[in-house]
């Protein structure tokens, strides 16, 4: 009987040191941190360095990109590099003028798991502000510990406080660079600052990149005069009153002289398309564009 009973106790004592192990490790798993990455692209160093390196210029208007094929390349490689770490999203950074999505970058803020944040274009289609958005999400990430790790597609030295910020919080940040045929297209200050620093090569960006083929035929052609441009708007006008109707065009007219962002960008898209050519960062010839669109629901009115 007292055989029994100690073959008993034993077994409960085993069992009993078996369920505290399995509590201890349900423990451990449930309060360790899940690990989080995402990924910041400077639109602006993604397009100049790989249309470098891949068709050789960093003019965007030479070259298609294919963007939705890069961020699911991109993706890919942080899951490769993060592993057991689950994806925020990808934070895509760009500039438009007066912040107003284009075409491209409507779609792109369409994909799934992927926030478009927009700077302005100067009248040199530099990118401003871009940096400040970088830090901001960056640092407000990284400070509520939605991050663990920053995978940063950039090359800028204003980016460095972008870093710090997010490294004072705790988060590791990872430079990713586009390889650069001569030289070096990264800041070594950034270089400096980062946790890690990873290149994408030709292999990797080459399936994405490719040369316009209209980009010789708009080369060579003459630059349109204030009429032709103006014309264009009268046309442009035409086919819109047809679309939309006379109440709308009242509606229009009433906020004269200014365009809203959304009709002056469809203006404008549809103006380089009949002209095959390009008018941004032309001033005047924006001007005789939005003349012409002007001119003409005006006269119809």
């Amino acid at each position: 009987m007292n055989d029994d009973l100690a073959a008993l106790t034993a077994s409960i004592e085993s069992t009993n040191e078996l369920l505290r192990r399995v509590l201890t490790a349900m423990d451990r798993t449930q309060s360790a941190p899940q690990s989080t990455h995402a990924l910041f692209v400077d639109a602006g160093y993604l397009y100049a360095a790989a249309g470098r390196l891949v068709v050789g210029t960093e003019d965007r208007r030479a070259f298609e990109m294919d963007t939705e094929g890069v961020i699911a390349a991109l993706i890919d490689k942080a899951a490769l590099l993060f592993q057991d770490s689950r994806l925020l999203r990808v934070y895509w950074y760009d500039g438009a003028r007066r912040r107003i999505h284009t075409a491209e970058q409507q779609a792109i803020a369409e994909l799934p798991d992927v926030k478009v944040r927009l700077g302005n274009l100067n009248a040199n289609n530099q990118q401003k502000g871009v940096d400040g958005l970088i830090r901001s999400d960056l640092e407000a990430l990284a400070r509520h510990r939605a991050i663990t790790d920053a995978a940063l597609l950039g090359g800028d030295e204003d980016l460095v406080p972008a870093v710090e910020a997010a490294q004072a919080y705790g988060a590791r940040v990872h430079l990713w660079g586009i390889e650069a045929p001569d030289g070096r297209n990264q800041a070594e200050p950034l270089l400096w600052e980062v946790d890690s620093e990873r290149t994408l090569d030709l292999q990797f960006l080459k399936p994405y990149v490719s040369r316009r083929a209209t980009v010789a035929f708009e080369a060579a052609m003459a630059r349109p005069s204030w009429e032709d441009v103006r014309f264009v708007g009268a046309q442009i006008a035409a086919r819109w009153l047809a679309e939309r109707g006379p109440e709308a065009m009242e509606a229009l007219l009433g906020e004269q002289p200014y365009l809203p962002g959304s009709e002056d960008q469809a203006l404008l898209v549809q103006a380089e398309g009949l002209l095959g050519y390009s008018l941004r960062g032309q001033s005047d010839l924006r001007r005789a564009l939005r003349d012409g669109f002007w001119d003409r629901l005006r006269t119809v009115r």
